[in-house]
């Protein structure tokens, strides 16, 4: 059978192209451009999450080295802006957009007002790219927020300007201190369109704060290397604790206190939100009701809360529950893709769920530090 050639009917689904004419290109270390998302990252170094620690379990290593959180933030005239970018790591799923997997997007103006621009559009089998991003009518300085691929590495990235355009630093973040986030492939980004629609993006532009994603596809499972590692972030606000997905009963039951007493070790003060996994759409089979989990999750669900109020009673008033079956909604059965990961209507969802609960923990955390 022939495939269809969709643009000679629709010239919007054609793939972006690239020129380098007039372009000025440069890479994301330049002074005048924020990156956020690599909290272990030295100048000039690979785009990674964590170090490729030999202690860590192999798939960690590798999927650290996927981008998601990683965003490039900055204030231009250039009517253009282009990308020119070499992967590694590459996935290609057959239930996620590879805008989400292997793309970039953009959002333009202020923090608090960023409103989607534009999203990388390339070849479906492209191991690498050059495209043009953005184009507009005219000139004027705005602040543009650029966000990373969720499921593959960047080896190589390049940003253009129009030649002659000015660039200069974005506004400083209102909350600089990052929010830590730990979890499964939904925190990662699966299956989320394009990366800005992952809820630590979201949330991290509601919040006006960077958020560090450590999310690893079907490998958050609360090992004690990997959390030893997360807890060196330097100054953040607060750790949320989402990785009920990968663990299961028998892995929560197995890590989740030492993961509290390794967190609260280096960061006495700083509140800790665990937080159990949304519904998954096979629950409603195994249960015949919208409102029961099957059994492995909610002996999870009451491990996770009988340990926050353990110590909550013991005197630890900075640790706290929230049962993430509340985060989708009364329709939650249509908020996936695949009856595990969520689609954009359960990214949003779950932002939308989440912070004002981790507004409140800011504000706690403040009052405590």
């Amino acid at each position: 059978m022939k495939d269809l050639d969709i643009v000679r009917f629709d010239a919007n689904m054609k793939t972006g192209e690239g020129s380098a004419d007039g372009t000025v290109w440069l890479d994301a270390d330049d002074p005048r451009f924020r990156l956020d998302g690599f909290a272990f990252r030295a100048p000039g170094g690979p785009f990674r999450r964590l170090e490729a620690d030999p202690a860590f379990p192999e798939s960690v290593r590798v999927l650290a080295g996927h981008t998601s959180g990683g965003m490039l933030t900055f204030c231009t005239d250039s009517r253009r802006i282009r990308l020119r970018v070499q992967l590694k790591d590459i996935s290609r799923h057959d239930h996620m957009a590879m805008t989400g997997n292997n793309g970039f997007d953009l959002y333009l103006g202020p923090a608090g007002r960023r409103r989607f621009a534009a999203v990388t559009r390339f070849a479906w089998d492209a191991s690498g790219y050059e495209v043009q991003l953005l184009e507009r009518q005219t000139g004027r300085m705005e602040e543009f927020q650029l966000n990373f691929p969720l499921y593959s590495g960047v080896e190589s990235f390049a940003l253009g300007l129009e030649d002659g355009s000015k660039l200069a630093a974005p506004a400083p973040w209102a909350n600089p201190e990052p929010v830590v986030i730990y979890g499964s492939s939904i925190t990662q980004g699966g299956c989320a369109s394009r990366p800005g629609s992952s809820f630590p993006a979201i949330l991290s532009r509601a919040l006006d704060r960077p958020f560090l994603n450590f999310g690893f596809s079907g490998s958050g499972k609360g090992e004690p290397a990997v959390i030893e590692a997360i807890a060196r972030v330097r100054n953040p606000a607060l750790f949320v604790l989402d990785y009920q997905a990968n663990a299961g009963a028998a892995g929560i039951r197995a890590t989740l206190a030492g993961a509290i007493d390794t967190l609260r070790q280096k960061h006495p003060a700083i509140p800790v939100l665990v937080v159990s996994r949304i519904r998954w759409n096979r629950e409603l089979l195994e249960t015949g009701s919208d409102f029961m989990h099957g059994a492995e999750a909610e002996e999870a669900i009451a491990f996770q809360r009988d340990e926050v109020e353990r110590r909550r009673a013991a005197g630890d008033r900075l640790v706290f529950f929230l049962n993430g079956e509340t985060l989708t909604g009364a329709d939650w059965h249509e908020c996936t893709v695949d009856g595990v990961h969520p689609t954009d209507l359960g990214f949003h969802r779950m932002a939308a769920g989440l912070l004002p609960v981790l507004d409140e923990l800011l504000q706690t955390g403040k009052h405590h530090g």
